[in-house]
């Protein structure tokens, strides 16, 4: 299906779906500064494939969705969690399984927290607690710590971005597995090229939380799914592991050798997961 704009509360999200609309809806929420096409075509064709009606989405500053003057962002992380909802609105249903990925994770269980009706089961990927906890996680490794530290970049400069990305591509793989840079190069390029104003996507570092939901995450009364890589450099897997122990009927699925995303090389293991976890048994 074509690219879709949503004009909802004012602003307007690009949307895309894949499938037959009767089949169990997928929703999908990427991470930070990041648009809809890091939830890549063939990821969302194998869902579509396995009898799946799934949306992926634009979130404000990222791709076609609107887009606000580069450091001053004109809406708060609650606003991204109610553009969830609104996105779903606009396909007219009731409510979905929603699969985040690292920030997109904590929107998806903000969500749930927030929008309970809304919401028929969560897969969090690569992602940790979207509220505050009194459990230790582990910090990143020293080397990310050590990249977003010291790499520069010329948000003026598209080419200077593009270099920029594919070197934090290769940073969140983990290092434990070839990287594709033709792939990533690819995917980033026509990420830079298509959106409204790519220097925009730093807004998302400077939000303000604005009225989320301070509900435990005790609270959460959908099935949940886990997935979360062995080498993840910005979240390591004690924060998977807490977040399958802390929401009830959470369940851990860890990738061997997988870093910080949706890797193509755990597409094989991670579609039937979602498929298997997205189920009719619980679609009611």
């Amino acid at each position: 299906m074509a690219e879709y704009v949503i004009a909802a509360g004012g602003i307007e999200l690009c949307a895309e779906s894949f499938g037959d609309p009767s089949d169990p809806p997928i929703l999908l929420i990427m991470g930070t500064g990041a648009s809809m096409l890091w939830w890549e075509e063939g990821f969302c064709r194998m869902l579509d494939g396995s009898g799946r009606f799934v949306i992926r989405y634009d979130q404000r500053d990222t791709g076609r969705s609107v887009t606000y003057e580069p450091g001053r962002p004109g809406y708060t992380a609650s606003d991204l969690v109610g553009d969830a909802a609104r996105v779903l609105d606009a396909y007219e249903i009731p409510a979905a399984h929603v699969v985040g990925v690292s920030a997109g994770g904590a929107f998806a269980q903000l969500l749930a927290l927030g929008y309970a009706d809304r919401v028929l089961s969560l897969v969090l990927i690569s992602t940790s607690s979207a509220v505050p906890g009194d459990r230790e996680l582990p910090p990143p490794t020293e080397e990310f710590t050590r990249f977003v530290s010291s790499t520069h970049v010329d948000w003026s400069d598209a080419e200077s971005v593009i270099d920029y990305l594919v070197a934090y591509a290769r940073m969140l793989s983990g290092g434990r597995r070839p990287f594709d840079e033709v792939a990533a190069r690819d995917l980033v390029r026509r990420d830079v090229e298509r959106a409204h104003d790519f220097a925009a996507a730093r807004n998302h570092d400077m939000l303000t939380d604005g009225e989320l939901s301070q509900a435990p995450l005790s609270s959460i009364a959908v099935p949940t799914l886990v997935i979360h890589g062995i080498a993840d450099p910005m979240f390591p897997l004690g924060h998977g592991e807490a977040l399958a122990q802390q929401i009830p009927d959470g369940k851990l699925l860890a990738l061997p050798d997988a870093g910080h995303g949706v890797e193509r090389a755990d597409w094989a293991t991670i579609v039937p997961a979602i498929v298997e976890h997205t189920g009719a048994d619980h679609a009611d």
